[in-house]
């Protein structure tokens, strides 16, 4: 199966991004609006995992999440993977002990190694909600950035991360996100930011 580790903002931090994001919409036909029941923070890809994995996956993602202490959060600016110049990904960025989660999203992805899963992400950490993807008939890059300079200076409620989910994605006409377990991060981690 296909698993993730990632986090869950709460609704009042989606919400403001739905608004921020609703009225530039329609200008965007190059774009894939990405649907809001999907959307969450990776913090760590793992590719297909053997089912046989999921016990030792589960005690060792448990074992990594209460080595963390919660991170107060924030959805902050909006970009695009590789470039704005030449969007495939338009994301939202986010702000907080971004040091922390980065020391998360590592201790995770060694912990499902160490479980077994051989397709663990190894690219740099870098903390967003994807909210659209470059429409798959698009051939060429789209240039987003009157999008992104637009709501470059948006930036959300706070939210305190508490929790990681495993996640399964269901892949076929149209993605669907399973989570599959979750733990909580500890309340009295020696993490500092």
């Amino acid at each position: 199966m296909r698993l993730f580790a990632a986090l869950s903002p709460p609704p009042e931090a989606l919400d403001e991004i739905e608004g921020a994001l609703r009225p530039h919409r329609d200008a965007w036909p190059g774009l894939r609006w990405l649907n809001r029941e999907s959307w969450h923070v990776t913090l760590s890809f793992f590719g297909e995992v053997p089912e046989r994995a999921l016990p030792d996956l589960s005690v060792r993602l448990a074992r990594a999440a209460a080595r963390h202490a919660p991170a107060t959060l924030s959805f902050t600016g909006v970009g695009a993977f590789p470039s704005a110049r030449r969007a495939k990904v338009v994301w939202c960025g986010m702000s907080g002990p971004i040091g922390r989660l980065n020391r998360l999203a590592a201790s995770l992805g060694a912990g499902a190694r160490r479980a077994g899963a051989v397709q663990v992400d190894e690219k740099p950490f870098r903390p967003h909600l994807s909210v659209a993807r470059a429409r798959a008939d698009n051939r060429a890059d789209i240039d987003v950035w009157p999008l992104v300079s637009a709501l470059g200076s948006f930036s959300g409620v706070p939210w305190e991360a508490s929790e990681v989910h495993l996640v399964r994605s269901h892949l076929g006409a149209r993605v669907r996100y399973e989570t599959v377990e979750s733990w909580p991060l500890a309340r009295t981690g020696q993490d500092d930011g």
